[in-house]
């Protein structure tokens, strides 16, 4: 009795399985379960439906933000080298400390103040000086303290490129910069630009004013002087004054 039930079971499923082929043949319908070929060895391989939905990056599913933004971002980060400066916003990490750990402005007089530390002067170091020098500080008060410094903001080193360069204005910059890589960011120089006249107002280190320097493009391409292409310092006013007269070609000056 046993073996009669099982054989009729058998015919009713592929009685059924007859009918579903047949019945998708009939209605130009594909079946939804993918068909696998027989290997040599008789095995079955079973493949199970895949579903493909788009994907989108979370940082620009919302549409608020663009491929160039994440390029500035990249092309803007901070260097190495960088120093910190009055105004600057830095985050800084003690690991497993998070009553340590903190984002800090830097005051106009150059400090910044943490637990425990107290004051601390930062202005003029780079991010891994301020590092160490918080690492040693913090070695009196915490176990084998790793601290990281990262500037989150840059508001201290800003330069001025005005006159005739194709895009005057104020210029943060977040790593050493020459005149010629500043003139450079600006657009470079417009066709009247008197390039062999460029000036550089500087505010005195000692507070007495500003000092007036000069540079000529020529001399520093063409002729070696390559003391004229002077790191920008923060503050720094460069101007490319017009030529008096412009000479097209073909024309003689009168």
């Amino acid at each position: 009795m046993t073996h009669l039930y099982t054989a009729v079971s058998m015919g009713l499923a592929v009685v059924i399985c007859s009918a579903a082929v047949s019945g998708n043949a009939q209605s130009g319908t594909a079946s939804s379960v993918p068909t696998a070929k027989m290997g040599t060895d008789a095995s079955v391989l079973h493949v199970s439906p895949v579903s493909i939905e788009k994907v989108e990056s979370p940082a620009y599913a919302d549409g608020t933000r663009s491929a160039v933004d994440a390029a500035e971002k990249l092309f803007n980060a901070v260097t190495g080298d960088y120093l910190i400066g009055a105004e600057d916003i830095l985050e800084i990490s003690v690991w497993r400390n998070p009553d340590l750990s903190r984002v800090v402005q830097v005051r106009p007089d150059g400090r910044i103040s943490l637990p425990v530390v107290r004051d601390i002067v930062v202005i003029g170091k780079t991010p891994s000086q301020l590092g160490d020098e918080l690492t040693k500080k913090l070695k009196e008060y915490v176990q084998n303290p790793v601290v990281a410094i990262s500037v989150k903001e840059v508001n201290s080193y800003n330069v001025f490129l005005l006159g005739e360069v194709l895009k005057p204005g104020k210029y943060p910059l977040k790593s050493k910069t020459t005149l010629l890589q500043g003139i450079t960011i600006a657009g470079g120089f417009t066709p009247v630009a008197a390039r062999n006249q460029v000036v550089i107002f500087r505010f005195d280190e000692n507070g007495n004013g500003t000092r007036t320097l000069s540079a000529s493009y020529d001399d520093i391409v063409l002729r070696g002087g390559i003391g004229q292409n002077l790191e920008l310092k923060a503050g720094d006013t460069v101007v490319v004054p017009s030529e008096t007269m412009v000479v097209f070609p073909g024309q003689r000056p009168n």
